[in-house]
Protein backbone atom coordinates (compact mmCIF):
# COMPACT_ATOMS: atom_id res chain seq x y z
CA UNK A 1 0.00 0.00 0.00
CA UNK A 2 0.92 3.25 -0.72
CA UNK A 3 1.72 6.39 1.50
CA UNK A 4 -1.82 7.53 0.42
CA UNK A 5 -3.11 4.67 -0.61
CA UNK A 6 -6.29 2.83 0.64
CA UNK A 7 -5.88 -0.69 2.38
CA UNK A 8 -8.82 -2.59 1.07
CA UNK A 9 -7.36 -5.74 2.54
CA UNK A 10 -10.01 -6.55 5.42
CA UNK A 11 -12.30 -6.80 2.77
CA UNK A 12 -10.27 -9.79 1.07
CA UNK A 13 -9.48 -11.19 4.33
CA UNK A 14 -12.73 -11.83 5.74
CA UNK A 15 -15.78 -12.77 4.34
CA UNK A 16 -17.59 -12.11 6.94
CA UNK A 17 -16.98 -8.61 7.06
CA UNK A 18 -17.31 -8.04 3.28
CA UNK A 19 -20.64 -9.42 3.69
CA UNK A 20 -21.42 -7.18 6.46
CA UNK A 21 -19.46 -4.27 5.28
CA UNK A 22 -21.91 -4.65 2.24
CA UNK A 23 -24.88 -5.37 3.82
CA UNK A 24 -24.30 -2.13 6.05
CA UNK A 25 -23.65 0.23 3.21
CA UNK A 26 -26.66 -0.72 1.24
CA UNK A 27 -28.53 -0.22 4.07
CA UNK A 28 -27.15 3.16 4.99
CA UNK A 29 -27.77 4.56 1.48
CA UNK A 30 -31.39 3.50 1.63
CA UNK A 31 -31.70 5.01 5.44
CA UNK A 32 -30.48 8.46 4.61
CA UNK A 33 -32.56 8.76 2.19
CA UNK A 34 -35.28 8.51 3.78
CA UNK A 35 -33.66 10.61 6.77
CA UNK A 36 -33.84 13.66 4.33
CA UNK A 37 -37.49 12.70 3.19
CA UNK A 38 -39.34 12.50 6.55
CA UNK A 39 -38.75 15.53 7.53
CA UNK A 40 -39.47 17.22 4.21
CA UNK A 41 -42.46 15.04 4.19
CA UNK A 42 -44.23 16.67 7.44
CA UNK A 43 -42.79 20.05 6.26
CA UNK A 44 -45.22 19.86 3.34
CA UNK A 45 -47.99 18.36 5.97
CA UNK A 46 -47.55 20.90 8.91
CA UNK A 47 -45.15 23.99 7.42
CA UNK A 48 -44.32 24.30 11.03
CA UNK A 49 -40.68 24.29 11.93
CA UNK A 50 -41.19 23.37 15.47
CA UNK A 51 -43.06 20.18 14.61
CA UNK A 52 -40.15 19.35 12.11
CA UNK A 53 -37.62 20.37 14.82
CA UNK A 54 -39.68 17.75 17.32
CA UNK A 55 -38.80 14.81 15.20
CA UNK A 56 -35.31 15.18 16.15
CA UNK A 57 -36.70 15.02 19.61
CA UNK A 58 -38.57 12.16 19.11
CA UNK A 59 -35.24 10.14 18.74
CA UNK A 60 -33.50 11.36 21.35
CA UNK A 61 -35.00 9.39 24.20
CA UNK A 62 -34.61 5.98 22.33
CA UNK A 63 -31.21 6.33 21.39
CA UNK A 64 -29.63 7.08 25.17
CA UNK A 65 -31.83 4.15 26.62
CA UNK A 66 -31.39 1.79 23.78
CA UNK A 67 -27.85 2.29 22.96
CA UNK A 68 -27.19 1.21 26.25
CA UNK A 69 -29.81 -1.96 26.28
CA UNK A 70 -28.44 -2.81 23.03
CA UNK A 71 -24.90 -3.02 23.85
CA UNK A 72 -25.49 -5.42 27.07
CA UNK A 73 -27.87 -7.40 24.20
CA UNK A 74 -24.90 -7.35 22.12
CA UNK A 75 -22.92 -9.55 24.72
CA UNK A 76 -25.59 -11.32 25.79
CA UNK A 77 -27.38 -12.74 22.27
CA UNK A 78 -26.06 -14.18 19.46
CA UNK A 79 -25.52 -10.94 17.51
CA UNK A 80 -26.37 -12.45 13.44
CA UNK A 81 -29.72 -13.09 14.65
CA UNK A 82 -30.08 -9.62 16.67
CA UNK A 83 -28.90 -7.90 13.70
CA UNK A 84 -30.99 -9.81 11.24
CA UNK A 85 -34.14 -9.33 13.64
CA UNK A 86 -33.75 -5.78 14.02
CA UNK A 87 -33.14 -4.99 9.93
CA UNK A 88 -36.64 -7.24 9.46
CA UNK A 89 -38.23 -4.45 12.00
CA UNK A 90 -36.30 -1.52 10.28
CA UNK A 91 -37.93 -2.76 7.00
CA UNK A 92 -41.55 -3.16 8.37
CA UNK A 93 -41.46 0.66 9.80
CA UNK A 94 -40.08 1.49 6.76
CA UNK A 95 -42.84 -0.64 4.85
CA UNK A 96 -45.62 1.69 7.40
CA UNK A 97 -44.91 4.76 6.11
CA UNK A 98 -44.49 3.41 2.84
CA UNK A 99 -48.22 2.87 3.28
CA UNK A 100 -48.67 5.73 4.90
CA UNK A 101 -47.07 7.81 2.30
CA UNK A 102 -50.07 6.40 -0.46
CA UNK A 103 -52.66 7.78 1.64
CA UNK A 104 -54.91 11.06 0.16
CA UNK A 105 -54.25 12.35 3.93
CA UNK A 106 -51.03 10.98 5.09
CA UNK A 107 -50.86 10.57 9.63
CA UNK A 108 -48.51 12.79 11.14
CA UNK A 109 -48.72 10.72 14.06
CA UNK A 110 -47.43 7.66 12.01
CA UNK A 111 -44.15 10.03 11.10
CA UNK A 112 -43.40 10.54 14.97
CA UNK A 113 -44.17 7.01 16.02
CA UNK A 114 -41.64 5.68 13.08
CA UNK A 115 -38.96 8.57 13.91
CA UNK A 116 -39.30 7.50 17.73
CA UNK A 117 -39.40 3.10 16.54
CA UNK A 118 -36.29 3.36 14.49
CA UNK A 119 -34.36 5.43 16.37
CA UNK A 120 -35.09 2.55 19.35
CA UNK A 121 -34.21 -0.39 17.21
CA UNK A 122 -31.16 1.26 15.20
CA UNK A 123 -30.25 1.71 18.69
CA UNK A 124 -30.85 -2.20 19.66
CA UNK A 125 -28.31 -2.82 16.55
CA UNK A 126 -25.69 -1.07 16.13
CA UNK A 127 -24.08 -2.08 19.04
CA UNK A 128 -23.32 -5.72 17.83
CA UNK A 129 -22.52 -4.42 14.51
CA UNK A 130 -19.42 -2.64 16.07
CA UNK A 131 -18.68 -5.98 17.70
CA UNK A 132 -18.88 -8.15 14.79
CA UNK A 133 -16.48 -6.04 13.18
CA UNK A 134 -14.45 -6.44 15.97
CA UNK A 135 -14.64 -10.25 15.74
CA UNK A 136 -14.72 -10.60 11.64
CA UNK A 137 -11.40 -8.63 10.98
CA UNK A 138 -7.93 -9.48 11.70
CA UNK A 139 -6.07 -7.62 14.89
CA UNK A 140 -3.44 -6.01 12.88
CA UNK A 141 -6.27 -4.72 10.19
CA UNK A 142 -8.71 -2.90 12.49
CA UNK A 143 -7.27 0.41 11.78
CA UNK A 144 -7.97 -0.46 7.54
CA UNK A 145 -11.27 -1.69 8.51
CA UNK A 146 -12.09 1.58 10.54
CA UNK A 147 -11.10 3.68 7.81
CA UNK A 148 -13.42 1.41 5.28
CA UNK A 149 -16.14 1.55 7.15
CA UNK A 150 -15.61 5.58 7.24
CA UNK A 151 -15.96 6.22 3.74
CA UNK A 152 -19.06 3.64 3.24
CA UNK A 153 -20.76 6.11 6.18
CA UNK A 154 -19.26 9.00 4.87
CA UNK A 155 -20.38 8.16 0.92
CA UNK A 156 -23.86 7.35 2.21
CA UNK A 157 -24.21 10.41 3.82
CA UNK A 158 -23.46 12.79 0.50
CA UNK A 159 -25.20 10.34 -1.97
CA UNK A 160 -28.19 9.31 0.17
CA UNK A 161 -29.35 12.82 1.19
CA UNK A 162 -28.98 13.78 -2.22
CA UNK A 163 -30.92 11.45 -4.34
CA UNK A 164 -33.49 11.09 -1.62
CA UNK A 165 -33.95 14.74 -1.27
CA UNK A 166 -34.15 15.44 -5.31
CA UNK A 167 -36.65 11.87 -5.33
CA UNK A 168 -38.90 13.27 -2.66
CA UNK A 169 -39.75 16.48 -3.94
CA UNK A 170 -39.89 15.22 -8.12
CA UNK A 171 -41.75 11.94 -7.69
CA UNK A 172 -42.94 11.90 -3.95
CA UNK A 173 -41.66 10.72 -0.33
CA UNK A 174 -43.31 7.20 -1.06
CA UNK A 175 -40.80 6.75 -4.30
CA UNK A 176 -37.91 7.47 -1.45
CA UNK A 177 -39.75 4.69 0.98
CA UNK A 178 -40.59 2.33 -1.54
CA UNK A 179 -36.40 2.22 -3.03
CA UNK A 180 -35.78 1.76 1.06
CA UNK A 181 -37.38 -1.33 0.66
CA UNK A 182 -35.66 -2.64 -1.70
CA UNK A 183 -32.53 -1.95 0.47
CA UNK A 184 -33.64 -3.75 2.73
CA UNK A 185 -34.62 -7.12 0.98
CA UNK A 186 -30.81 -6.68 -0.17
CA UNK A 187 -28.93 -6.54 2.98
CA UNK A 188 -31.41 -8.77 4.80
CA UNK A 189 -30.20 -11.20 1.45
CA UNK A 190 -26.45 -10.77 2.70
CA UNK A 191 -27.19 -10.58 6.23
CA UNK A 192 -28.56 -13.68 6.34
CA UNK A 193 -25.52 -15.04 4.37
CA UNK A 194 -23.20 -14.54 7.77
CA UNK A 195 -21.60 -16.82 9.85
CA UNK A 196 -23.75 -18.52 12.21
CA UNK A 197 -20.68 -19.63 14.69
CA UNK A 198 -21.48 -16.31 16.62
CA UNK A 199 -22.07 -17.16 20.40
CA UNK A 200 -23.25 -14.74 23.64
CA UNK A 201 -20.21 -14.29 26.13
CA UNK A 202 -22.17 -13.37 29.20
CA UNK A 203 -25.48 -15.30 28.98
CA UNK A 204 -24.93 -15.91 32.95
CA UNK A 205 -25.25 -12.38 33.89
CA UNK A 206 -28.41 -10.20 34.91
CA UNK A 207 -28.71 -7.66 32.49
CA UNK A 208 -28.20 -5.15 35.91
CA UNK A 209 -24.80 -6.88 36.16
CA UNK A 210 -23.63 -7.37 32.95
CA UNK A 211 -24.14 -3.20 33.13
CA UNK A 212 -22.18 -2.85 36.07
CA UNK A 213 -19.57 -5.09 34.60
CA UNK A 214 -19.18 -2.35 31.49
CA UNK A 215 -19.15 0.28 33.85
CA UNK A 216 -16.51 -1.14 36.22
CA UNK A 217 -13.99 -1.86 33.06
CA UNK A 218 -14.56 1.86 31.43
CA UNK A 219 -13.64 3.03 35.31
CA UNK A 220 -10.42 0.98 34.48
CA UNK A 221 -9.93 2.57 31.45
CA UNK A 222 -9.50 6.39 31.48
CA UNK A 223 -7.94 6.66 28.31
CA UNK A 224 -11.10 5.16 26.54
CA UNK A 225 -12.86 7.70 28.72
CA UNK A 226 -10.94 10.41 27.20
CA UNK A 227 -12.27 9.24 23.75
CA UNK A 228 -15.90 9.70 24.52
CA UNK A 229 -15.47 12.60 26.36
CA UNK A 230 -13.56 14.16 23.48
CA UNK A 231 -16.14 13.24 20.77
CA UNK A 232 -19.09 14.80 22.91
CA UNK A 233 -17.22 18.12 23.53
CA UNK A 234 -16.49 18.35 20.00
CA UNK A 235 -20.06 17.56 18.83
CA UNK A 236 -21.73 19.72 21.89
CA UNK A 237 -19.59 22.97 21.96
CA UNK A 238 -18.77 23.08 18.05
CA UNK A 239 -21.38 21.43 15.91
CA UNK A 240 -22.35 23.41 13.16
CA UNK A 241 -25.28 22.13 11.14
CA UNK A 242 -28.25 23.54 12.07
CA UNK A 243 -26.76 27.29 11.70
CA UNK A 244 -25.90 26.16 7.77
CA UNK A 245 -29.04 27.82 6.25
CA UNK A 246 -28.57 30.67 8.33
CA UNK A 247 -24.70 31.25 7.43
CA UNK A 248 -25.94 30.39 3.78
CA UNK A 249 -28.05 34.14 3.85
CA UNK A 250 -24.73 35.68 4.46
CA UNK A 251 -23.84 35.38 0.74
CA UNK A 252 -25.15 35.92 -2.51
CA UNK A 253 -24.71 32.88 -4.57
CA UNK A 254 -28.17 31.02 -4.70
CA UNK A 255 -26.14 27.31 -4.55
CA UNK A 256 -24.50 28.55 -1.24
CA UNK A 257 -26.53 26.23 1.06
CA UNK A 258 -25.96 23.14 -0.79
CA UNK A 259 -22.08 23.33 -0.77
CA UNK A 260 -22.38 24.26 2.99
CA UNK A 261 -24.09 20.68 3.34
CA UNK A 262 -21.61 18.69 1.36
CA UNK A 263 -18.09 20.64 2.75
CA UNK A 264 -17.85 18.43 5.84
CA UNK A 265 -19.08 14.74 4.44
CA UNK A 266 -16.58 15.85 1.00
CA UNK A 267 -13.91 16.67 3.66
CA UNK A 268 -14.53 13.47 5.53
CA UNK A 269 -14.75 11.49 2.89
CA UNK A 270 -11.01 12.83 0.86
CA UNK A 271 -9.19 12.49 4.50
CA UNK A 272 -10.36 8.86 4.63
CA UNK A 273 -9.68 7.72 1.43
CA UNK A 274 -6.43 9.33 1.67
CA UNK A 275 -5.47 7.92 5.17
CA UNK A 276 -2.92 5.65 4.31
CA UNK A 277 -0.30 8.03 6.02
CA UNK A 278 -2.69 6.93 9.46
CA UNK A 279 -0.57 3.22 9.34
CA UNK A 280 2.70 5.60 10.45
CA UNK A 281 0.38 6.67 13.94
CA UNK A 282 1.00 4.50 16.86
CA UNK A 283 -0.34 7.40 19.44
CA UNK A 284 -4.00 6.87 19.01
CA UNK A 285 -4.93 8.92 21.64
CA UNK A 286 -2.71 12.15 20.24
CA UNK A 287 -4.29 11.56 17.07
CA UNK A 288 -7.70 11.75 18.73
CA UNK A 289 -6.72 15.40 20.39
CA UNK A 290 -5.21 16.81 17.84
CA UNK A 291 -7.86 15.98 15.35
CA UNK A 292 -10.80 17.55 17.81
CA UNK A 293 -8.78 20.52 18.05
CA UNK A 294 -8.41 20.93 14.65
CA UNK A 295 -12.51 20.55 14.31
CA UNK A 296 -12.73 22.75 16.69
CA UNK A 297 -10.35 25.14 14.72
CA UNK A 298 -12.09 24.50 11.35
CA UNK A 299 -15.49 25.54 12.49
CA UNK A 300 -14.17 28.90 14.42
CA UNK A 301 -12.60 29.80 10.75
CA UNK A 302 -15.95 28.70 9.05
CA UNK A 303 -17.86 31.15 11.53
CA UNK A 304 -15.42 34.26 11.23
CA UNK A 305 -15.54 33.21 7.35
CA UNK A 306 -16.89 36.18 5.16
CA UNK A 307 -16.49 34.63 2.16
CA UNK A 308 -18.24 31.49 0.95
CA UNK A 309 -14.76 30.11 0.07
CA UNK A 310 -13.09 30.46 3.21
CA UNK A 311 -16.40 28.97 4.96
CA UNK A 312 -16.32 25.96 2.85
CA UNK A 313 -12.80 25.73 3.49
CA UNK A 314 -13.26 25.82 7.52
CA UNK A 315 -16.12 22.95 6.85
CA UNK A 316 -13.75 20.64 4.79
CA UNK A 317 -11.11 21.07 6.94
CA UNK A 318 -13.44 20.42 9.98
CA UNK A 319 -15.14 17.06 8.23
CA UNK A 320 -11.46 16.31 7.11
CA UNK A 321 -10.71 15.97 10.75
CA UNK A 322 -13.96 14.31 12.28
CA UNK A 323 -13.33 11.66 10.17
CA UNK A 324 -9.56 10.99 11.19
CA UNK A 325 -10.86 11.55 14.72
CA UNK A 326 -13.38 8.67 14.33
CA UNK A 327 -10.62 6.52 12.79
CA UNK A 328 -8.52 6.64 15.07
CA UNK A 329 -10.91 6.34 18.30
CA UNK A 330 -12.91 3.10 16.38
CA UNK A 331 -9.50 1.49 15.89
CA UNK A 332 -8.79 2.24 19.25
CA UNK A 333 -11.63 0.31 20.63
CA UNK A 334 -11.42 -2.66 18.43
CA UNK A 335 -7.62 -3.18 18.95
CA UNK A 336 -7.90 -2.03 22.82
CA UNK A 337 -11.01 -3.60 24.24
CA UNK A 338 -12.12 -7.62 25.45
CA UNK A 339 -14.23 -8.94 23.02
CA UNK A 340 -16.37 -10.16 25.72
CA UNK A 341 -17.06 -6.85 26.43
CA UNK A 342 -16.71 -4.77 23.19
CA UNK A 343 -20.47 -4.93 22.72
CA UNK A 344 -21.63 -3.06 26.09
CA UNK A 345 -18.70 -0.62 24.80
CA UNK A 346 -20.38 -0.26 21.88
CA UNK A 347 -23.53 0.88 23.23
CA UNK A 348 -21.67 3.81 25.47
CA UNK A 349 -19.50 4.81 22.71
CA UNK A 350 -22.94 5.82 20.33
CA UNK A 351 -24.23 7.27 23.61
CA UNK A 352 -21.60 10.20 22.71
CA UNK A 353 -21.79 10.20 18.63
CA UNK A 354 -25.65 10.32 19.10
CA UNK A 355 -26.24 12.95 21.46
CA UNK A 356 -23.57 15.31 21.05
CA UNK A 357 -24.95 16.76 17.27
CA UNK A 358 -28.41 16.69 19.21
CA UNK A 359 -27.52 18.91 21.91
CA UNK A 360 -24.67 20.80 19.77
CA UNK A 361 -27.49 22.18 17.77
CA UNK A 362 -29.34 23.41 20.46
CA UNK A 363 -26.22 25.17 22.23
CA UNK A 364 -25.34 26.66 18.81
CA UNK A 365 -28.85 28.29 18.51
CA UNK A 366 -29.16 29.06 21.93
CA UNK A 367 -26.10 30.95 21.75
CA UNK A 368 -26.61 32.26 18.71
CA UNK A 369 -30.25 34.30 19.89
CA UNK A 370 -28.26 35.62 23.19
CA UNK A 371 -25.30 36.75 20.97
CA UNK A 372 -24.68 36.73 17.59
CA UNK A 373 -24.44 33.70 14.68
CA UNK A 374 -20.85 34.46 14.29
CA UNK A 375 -20.18 34.39 17.90
CA UNK A 376 -21.84 30.95 18.30
CA UNK A 377 -19.79 29.77 15.97
CA UNK A 378 -16.65 31.25 16.43
CA UNK A 379 -16.37 31.13 19.64
CA UNK A 380 -18.06 27.05 19.82
CA UNK A 381 -15.18 26.24 17.54
CA UNK A 382 -12.13 27.63 19.88
CA UNK A 383 -13.50 26.43 22.94
CA UNK A 384 -13.88 23.01 21.71
CA UNK A 385 -10.16 23.33 21.08
CA UNK A 386 -9.70 24.70 24.24
CA UNK A 387 -11.75 21.91 26.13
CA UNK A 388 -10.02 19.50 24.08
CA UNK A 389 -6.39 20.61 25.00
CA UNK A 390 -7.98 20.51 28.96
CA UNK A 391 -9.17 16.92 28.13
CA UNK A 392 -6.16 15.32 27.00
CA UNK A 393 -4.68 17.41 29.97
CA UNK A 394 -6.60 15.90 32.86
CA UNK A 395 -6.45 12.66 31.00
CA UNK A 396 -2.38 11.56 30.67
CA UNK A 397 -3.32 8.22 29.75
CA UNK A 398 -4.75 8.62 26.77
CA UNK A 399 -1.76 11.29 25.57
CA UNK A 400 0.24 8.26 26.26
CA UNK A 401 -1.31 5.37 24.70
CA UNK A 402 0.59 3.76 21.99
CA UNK A 403 -0.90 0.70 20.31
CA UNK A 404 3.30 -0.97 20.24
CA UNK A 405 3.24 -1.15 23.88
CA UNK A 406 -0.04 -0.97 25.66
CA UNK A 407 -0.95 -3.88 27.74
CA UNK A 408 -4.51 -3.83 26.46
CA UNK A 409 -3.76 -4.02 23.12
CA UNK A 410 -1.23 -7.04 23.86
CA UNK A 411 -3.94 -9.12 25.64
CA UNK A 412 -6.76 -8.28 23.26
CA UNK A 413 -4.51 -9.29 20.33
CA UNK A 414 -3.34 -12.76 22.64
CA UNK A 415 -7.40 -13.30 23.36
CA UNK A 416 -7.60 -12.82 19.14
CA UNK A 417 -5.12 -14.86 18.19
CA UNK A 418 -6.16 -17.71 20.80
CA UNK A 419 -10.07 -17.35 19.27
CA UNK A 420 -8.17 -18.33 15.51
CA UNK A 421 -6.29 -21.01 16.74
CA UNK A 422 -9.56 -22.48 18.10
CA UNK A 423 -12.02 -21.78 15.30
CA UNK A 424 -9.02 -23.74 13.25
CA UNK A 425 -9.06 -26.74 15.61
CA UNK A 426 -13.15 -26.58 15.38
CA UNK A 427 -12.74 -26.65 11.54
Amino acid sequence: MSLWGLDVAPLRASKEFRRLYIASAVTALGTQATYVTMPYQLKELTHSPLQVGALGLAELVPLVFCGLYGGILADRMNRRRLIITMEALLMLTTALIFANALLGHPSIVILYVTAFFNAAVSSLQRPSIAALNQSFVPHDLQRSASTLQMISGTTASIIGPVTGGLAAVALGAQFVYGANLLTFCASLILLSRLSRQDTPVVSDQSDRAAFRAGLDFLRSRPDIIGTYVIDLVAMVVAFPVAMLPFVASRFHETYALSLLYGAMPVGALVASVTSGWSTRVHHYGRAVVAAAITWGLGIAVFGLSSSLTLALIGLVVAGGADALSAVFRATMWNESIRPDIRGRMAGMEMISYSIGPTAGQFRAGLMAAWTSLRFSLTAGGLGCSAAVAGVAGALPSLWRFDVRTDVHVAEVRELRSAEASNETREN
